[in-house]
């Protein structure tokens, strides 16, 4: 039995996996990194911090399942999208306004280059067509602006690389500068398509200010691109060393960490052998990737253009597949806000204790009892008169307005558990809204989504996968395999290493089965109702602007 080494950097901890060659999950460990938050909507993080607890993880996960050394085959990593930045000594570099030197990572969810992304949007550049219309600000172009007009000397003007969090890990396991063609086309406006091209477009650098980064052949920022899951390199002696690993096993070319889990997430079969549906077929199956934030991910063998939407991306995640990636930015972080700021939260947190259960469990139970005690048909009907927008953190997509604000309606001067339950309810709801808006977007602009696969923090909460199955009217694909980013990063490694003949090979033999969920059908006319309110939301916080505007 061959064994692979999966590794998932998330937004808060590091997760690290022994898998073998048929997609069983062997052993895991984790160990959280620090988030520095200097100023409102700045998010920073440590790359010496963050590969600390890659070490610490993969050495615990082999220890923990027990595995010969001489049976790992490769190595998998995934990562948020992340910038690092580096001096020319390969020394972290500070990103931070405050000056830490420990602070290298903008994070995903930086909000800092507001007015650099508002400039590189106003160029309306061709690139702009493959991030569905506009740049998001969570991109790596603005914030690279960011860093030249705001830390020139600081920063920009000692930089020797700019790294993708993924590209990062694989350079400090092998050496190789390679960047993963997942990193750069979805995230830095590289240009790639089923012609053959592969290439950063020099015309869109200059015209948003970036023109230096063409230096010695893109040098910064990365002069060779190879696809997830290709041959990145070898284990250096001295990585092997300190991860308790053989030198020169294979490595293989980074992926984002949602695109890691669409890749666990769509390797999946119903257990059903009626369910009409098998893992080949890419085109009509949703990945969702619910965690932190939420990511939508459809692929398709020709290029789908959806405002709002980024892409289509040319091999970001399946091999020779165009791609296209919604999402939220904010969904369990709002969910865990939206908790933890009620004033029924401590009662919450004692009660869910003494039961002995996650805080997502107590809440549910309690919305059934609420739901049979008022005589519902379902807890969904609860929210009657209680809507959310659930924007609070800007919205990524359909909408593709970072400046839009959360919304609530039907509150009332009750601060009771009850109403903390009513209000995590609410917030459940507005965000499987979000991604029916999403759905319908995407199949309105061609493409054919018939089923849902969802994985991540969320799908482990029964109302959470429910509701998203009912608001959607989709089949729901929940994998039996509860950690499908991290098998997404093993497929990486089991194609890298040539025990598979590609990704998708890889991904039928590791794949595994899920457990069909089904939409409950006596709430579809409610939550129509519901959909149209949600979308009446939008509509108000637009009119409530331009008459403060006028």
């Amino acid at each position: 039995m061959t064994y692979y080494i999966a590794v998932d950097v998330g937004s808060g901890s590091v997760r690290a996996a022994v898998v073998s060659e048929n997609g069983t999950m062997v052993a895991t460990a984790c160990k959280e990194i620090q988030i520095y938050q200097p100023q409102p909507d700045l998010y920073e993080q440590s790359s010496d911090d963050i590969w600390e607890a890659v070490v610490y993880s993969i050495k615990e996960a082999i220890s923990t399942a027990g595995v010969s050394k001489h049976a790992i085959g490769g190595v998998g990593f995934d990562a948020t999208c992340s910038l690092v930045v580096l001096d020319q000594e390969n020394k972290p570099l500070s990103i931070s306004p405050s000056g830490a030197p420990e602070c290298n990572v903008i994070m995903w969810m930086d909000h800092r280059a507001t007015k650099q992304t508002e400039k590189i949007n106003a160029t309306g550049h061709d690139v702009l067509k493959y991030v569905g219309g506009a740049m998001s600000l969570e991109m790596e172009p603005p914030k690279l602006l960011w860093l030249k007009e705001n830390l020139k000397e600081q920063c920009w003007d000692k930089a020797g690389h700019f790294f993708e969090l993924p590209d990062f890990l694989t350079w400090k396991a092998t050496g190789s500068l390679t960047r993963s063609l997942c990193s750069v086309v979805c995230k830095w406006g590289f240009q790639a398509d089923d012609n053959g091209k592969q290439e950063w477009s020099e015309s869109f650098l200059k015209s948003v200010g970036l023109g230096d980064l063409i230096e010695n052949n893109y040098y910064k920022i990365g002069s060779e691109v190879r696809a997830p899951g290709e041959w990145c390199g070898g284990l250096l002696p001295s990585t092997a060393r300190e991860l308790g690993l053989n030198p020169a096993i294979t490595v293989a070319q980074s992926i984002l960490d949602a695109h890691a889990g669409g890749l666990g997430c769509l390797a999946c079969n119903p257990e059903d052998p009626d369910f009409p549906i098998s893992s080949s077929s890419y085109m009509c199956r949703m990945a969702i990737i619910a965690g932190t934030s939420t990511c939508h991910m459809v692929a398709s063998p020709d290029p789908i253009f959806v405002n709002g939407v980024w892409g289509p991306y040319y091999s970001a995640m399946i091999p020779h597949m165009w791609l296209n990636e919604g999402g939220q930015s904010s969904s369990g972080k709002l969910i865990d806000f939206i908790i933890e700021s009620h004033p029924a939260y401590k009662e919450a947190e004692e009660k869910s204790k003494e039961r002995d259960v996650h805080m997502h469990t107590f809440l549910n139970e309690l919305l059934d009892d609420m739901a049979e005690t008022e005589g519902k048909h379902s807890i969904a009907e609860l929210t009657t008169d209680y809507h959310m927008w659930p924007d609070y953190h800007g919205n990524r997509s359909p909408v593709a307005d970072w400046t839009l604000k959360g919304m609530l309606s039907g509150l009332t001067l009750s601060s009771s558990i009850e109403n903390l339950a009513l209000k995590y309810l609410a917030t459940i709801q507005s965000l499987a809204y979000g991604t029916r808006h999403i759905v319908d977007e995407m199949n309105t602009s061609g493409h054919d989504v018939c089923y849902l696969s969802v994985c991540g923090g969320l799908s482990k909460n029964n109302l959470f996968v429910q509701t998203n199955a009912d608001i959607t009217n989709l089949p729901m694909i929940l994998p039996h395999n509860t950690e499908s980013v991290l098998l997404g990063s093993a497929i990486l490694a089991a194609s890298a290493s040539g025990n598979y003949s590609n990704i998708q090979d890889a991904m039928e033999k590791m794949g595994g089965l899920g457990t069909v969920i089904l939409p409950d059908m006596d709430l579809k006319q409610y939550h129509e109702k519901k959909f149209k309110v949600f979308l009446k939301m939008l509509a108000d916080q637009r009119e409530y602007r331009n008459i403060m505007a006028s």
